[in-house]
């Protein structure tokens, strides 16, 4: 007869296995589930900010709120249970989301004035990251991941001349436009600039005069420029760090029969099966 600690310490590894095993078919559904209710959680939040919604349906809501919270609850629960270092879990950085993103309801019963904290649900969203990482979406990531850091100092520098650009073009808009065309002081100039740059022009501020039109014209063509560099630069490296990988990694010889042609992950030989370096 088993005893209650054998019991405990099976539960504990098939609850870790339905919760962490994205290679079996318990945690493929889990992570399903949990994908469905995570969109459900956000969906239902973006509702209650909806007046008259929220005043016709406002107690389902909260009915709603309140079983997805006690999910959540569980499944926080759960998973501490089911590690063997939870300590290591719960002062994560998931861990911290997970416990953050079920704590508002809870407060609303003790605080009132707490329903602003009910965004914080919306933390949620993060936790799709960690439902993602299959191999397929985890590969693709470490490769997007790879080419952010090396491109990291051309971004960099092109963010420092856009600041440099920003901070010309704003100080002159203000010298030409001054207070008549709403350019009242130089960050506010600035804001301008910013706001032409990226082309998204709320229409708040525009210059009046031919000389301040003239550069703004300028402005909004170089924006349009401007857009595709930091794209550009991300997607060159992408593409140099894949071909790097994919070339160097057909060459990969076997140390014991010497058969090239191997994946840049392959880790043992297609001919021989002895492990590659």
């Amino acid at each position: 007869m088993k005893t209650i600690k054998s019991r405990f310490d099976d539960f504990r590894q098939q609850t870790n296995i339905v919760i962490y095993g994205t290679n079996t078919a318990s945690g493929r559904l889990f992570d399903l589930v949990l994908l469905g209710i995570i969109v459900l959680s956000v969906f239902i939040v973006m509702l209650e900010t909806v007046k008259g919604f929220d005043i016709k349906y406002h107690h389902e809501l909260i009915i709603l709120e309140w079983i997805i919270t006690i999910f959540f609850t569980l499944e926080y629960v759960l998973r501490i249970i089911s590690l063997k270092k939870p300590l290591k879990y719960i002062f994560s950085f998931y861990g911290i989301i997970d416990l953050i993103a079920t704590l508002p309801m809870y407060l609303s019963l003790f605080y009132f004035g707490t329903s602003i904290l009910t965004i914080v649900r919306a933390l949620r969203l993060l936790r799709l990251f960690k439902i993602l990482k299959h191999p397929q979406f985890s590969s693709q990531s470490t490769h997007l991941k790879e080419a952010l850091i090396a491109s990291r100092g051309k971004i960099l520098i092109f963010i420092y001349f856009m600041l440099i650009s920003s901070i010309i073009i704003g100080s002159l808009m203000y010298v030409v436009e001054g207070k008549e065309g709403g350019f009242t002081s130089i960050p506010i100039s600035i804001y301008w600039t910013i706001v032409t740059l990226t082309t998204v022009g709320y229409g708040d501020i525009s210059p009046i005069t031919p000389l301040g039109q003239g550069i703004a014209s300028l402005v909004m063509i170089m924006g349009y420029g401007i857009i595709a560099v930091p794209t550009g630069i991300v997607t060159a490296e992408f593409a140099n760090n894949f071909h790097k990988k994919t070339v160097s990694g057909k060459i990969n010889p076997c140390p014991n029969c010497g058969t090239e042609g191997h994946n840049y992950n392959a880790k043992h030989c297609y001919h021989c099966g002895a492990v590659l370096k």
